[in-house]
């Protein structure tokens, strides 16, 4: 016969799944997650805030509930993946996808240049915003934000590591930009710039990447 204890637990995985259901769906007020699963307005608003601090859930300006990074997060994976390899053997250099993590940036996935003098940073590598190309990107720099409303790109030349450069490019959601993709180079193989060199085909496989993540949901 299960214990009390297990009762208990069952109950709240019970619940905590027909939160992530009802949110799966659309997103949701705490009264709309109450009205959805059947729950009472403060059991539905309680697990959603438990949710959201674990990153299951996200709670947006307007104080409603979305699917989380760990979701997005898994999203992106597998929308990038194929795409970033398709990237680094179209230009020869490391093509990685970055996301925000608070005040720094994360590397989710990485597709190393197969020559010898390369530019790479392994998957779960973490760097200060705003570094580089990706971290003006995802810490909304201004200047950062006027150069990409010119050209769909940002670069960095030497600003992060010398020697090195990046272009990085936003995959854009309903949810606004969830991820930057970058692709890093030594300068010595670098014709103009970066952005200037493959600008345009980073901004190319971020689109695909959103793409790709539309049609997962």
């Amino acid at each position: 016969m299960p214990s009390p204890d297990t009762n208990g637990s069952n109950r709240t995985l019970e619940r905590t799944a027909a939160i992530l259901d009802a949110v799966g769906r659309s997103a949701a007020s705490a009264s709309e997650l109450s009205r959805r699963t059947g729950l009472s307005l403060s059991t539905a608003h309680r697990l959603a805030l438990q949710l959201a601090d674990y990153g299951f859930l996200r709670r947006t300006t307007d104080g409603s509930f979305r699917l989380g990074d760990r979701f997005v997060r898994s999203a992106l994976e597998n929308a990038g993946l194929q795409i970033l390899n398709d990237l680094r053997d179209q230009t020869g250099e490391t093509a990685q996808l970055w996301v925000r993590r608070g005040d720094e940036r994360v590397c989710l996935l990485s597709a190393d240049s197969r020559h010898e003098l390369r530019a790479t940073l392994p998957p779960g590598s973490k760097l200060l915003l705003p570094q580089g190309s990706s971290g003006r990107l995802l810490a909304g720099e201004e200047d950062a934000m006027e150069e990409l409303a010119r050209t769909g790109w940002i670069e960095s030349v030497g600003s992060r590591t010398p020697g090195l450069g990046s272009v990085s490019a936003p995959v854009r959601t309903d949810e606004g930009i969830v991820a930057a993709v970058c692709l890093a180079m030594p300068l010595a193989r670098v014709t103009e710039s970066p952005g200037k060199d493959c600008g345009d085909v980073v901004v190319q496989a971020a689109q695909r990447i959103a793409e790709a993540m539309a049609r997962q949901n």
